[in-house]
């Protein structure tokens, strides 16, 4: 029973749970009270010492059923067979694990024909002898260290010769050499046997991949999604890319709540706290902290949405609203030929269908800073103060028109940071049409955004100046 629960750890840890050595303790402790009997209780007993989050919530209610599943609990009882202690272990998941190495190839008994074993197997006669047979042979091929769905095929394939296939395939081989009726009539038979167990042994590996495997594939496959640029994405990468811009800007979130909660503990008010205290002797019942009183993030986001930035903009304006419990106050831009505020419509529609709209009606035409720019600061001057981060998204290919430095100049002497992300890479700055050499003097950070890597990196500093 503390193995079943210690993998049952194990698997959330897999999938992203941060269980820490005192949780998982606790949570042994808490089966010695709560029992295995009852699965709702164990469930919820579960969840309260080993979930300390919503997400890490959402894990244990999917691997907890996948986990101790009721059919893999009835196939134990079924066999009935003892687990450790000599006791019958029918509520383990698969039933007591063997030592590796313990091969199925034997089942028919101390000295019998283990074809005709694990023809009765795929028979089914015995369903919890079945379950064990695949229990032995799955620990034995190590079928619980899967981490890709592509590794299905080698588990069975361990699995099927941990079962003893081999003898099966050989007995199969001799029976086709035979080339009469009787010989073709048994190859069929084995073949079938064969096809069944190995439907088994791939049922019962991908079952593990979920458990053990699904969260380690995801988490590889979100790494290489961080690193690649925005411009490479494919039409298949959109969800798993929104998925992963979601789950970044929540962990940001979090990260500069602790930050600031980090700051403000320790720095003791003595003052205050004398005078709280005064009907008290002068013992200080009551603590007054000094705390600073900081500004909360504010962002203007001004976005060039011409052709070869749109897909870049895409990802920087779904962060910054997966960000909005952080950043309350943020106002959006967009421009190409001319400027617009998209505010309302990124708050009012779903992302895509505010972006088309966005993208029809700003997106067309030479781009133009320099206007955009005039735009900016004649007609929405008003929301920049020295409170505002104002962050622009473009490559700064202006197409040779005037990029208004003067008013570039202004809008970064009016605001409390100018950050500038660009999609491409330093060393094409200032070539042809690029006016970013002109405007970086004027910029607190200007900085090469490809991927969602760089464009979390580059929000952590923005928020980092509102800590």
């Amino acid at each position: 029973m503390e193995r079943t629960l210690t993998r049952y750890i194990r698997a959330l840890r897999s999938a992203g749970a941060g269980v820490s050595t005192t949780e998982a303790m606790d949570a042994a402790r808490t089966v010695e009270v709560v029992g295995w009997e009852d699965r709702g209780v164990l469930k919820t007993a579960l969840g309260t010492v080993l979930a300390k989050s919503v997400e890490e919530k959402a894990i244990h209610e999917q691997l907890f059923e996948l986990y101790f599943s009721r059919e893999a609990a009835a196939n134990a009882a079924a066999e009935g067979q003892p687990g450790e202690g000599g006791e019958p272990d029918a509520r383990q998941p698969g039933g007591g694990e063997p030592e590796a190495g313990d091969s199925e190839g034997g089942e028919g008994g101390e000295g019998g024909d283990p074809v005709e074993a694990l023809s009765a197997l795929a028979r089914g006669e015995n369903p919890g002898q079945l379950a064990m047979a695949l229990e032995r042979a799955g620990a034995a091929a190590g079928v619980d260290e899967i981490r890709f769905a592509t590794q299905s095929g080698y588990f069975v394939r361990k699995m099927m010769e941990q079962m003893g296939v081999e003898a099966l395939e050989a007995r199969l081989m001799e029976a086709l050499s035979r080339r009469n009726a009787e010989g073709d009539a048994e190859a069929e038979a084995l073949m079938g046997t064969r096809s069944a167990l190995q439907k088994q042994a791939r049922a019962f590996v991908e079952a593990r991949f979920e458990i053990y495997g699904r969260s380690a594939q995801d988490a590889f496959m979100n790494e290489i999604l961080a690193e690649r640029s925005f411009g490479a994405l494919g039409r298949s990468d959109t969800e798993r890319m929104r998925a992963l811009v979601e789950r970044m800007a929540k962990r940001l979130a979090v990260r500069h709540a602790r930050r600031r909660k980090v700051k403000d503990r320790g720095r003791l008010d003595v003052r205050r706290t004398l005078r709280a205290n005064a009907g008290h002797d002068g013992v200080p019942f009551d603590i007054i902290w000094k705390i600073k009183r900081k500004d909360r993030p504010k962002i203007v986001a001004v976005c060039d949405v011409s052709g070869s930035v749109a897909q870049y903009v895409r990802f920087l304006l779904l962060f910054l609203h997966a960000l909005k419990e952080k950043v309350t106050d943020l106002e959006t831009f967009a421009f190409s030929a001319h400027l617009a505020d998209v505010s309302r419509p990124l708050e009012t529609l779903p992302f895509e269908t505010a972006m088309r709209a966005i993208v029809d009606e700003v997106g067309s035409g030479g781009t133009d800073y320099g206007a955009a720019f005039l735009e900016l600061d004649r007609d929405f001057g008003e929301v920049i103060d020295r409170r505002t981060t104002v962050l622009v998204l473009g490559d700064g290919r202006s197409n040779y028109s005037d990029p208004r430095l003067d008013v570039f100049k202004q809008i970064a002497d009016q605001a409390k940071r100018l950050v500038w992300l660009c999609p491409e890479p330093a060393t094409n700055w200032g070539s042809g049409d690029s006016c970013l050499l002109e405007y970086r003097p004027f910029c607190t950070l200007l900085t090469h955004c490809s991927t969602v890597t760089d464009l979390e990196r580059a929000l952590d500093e923005i928020l980092m100046a509102y800590d």
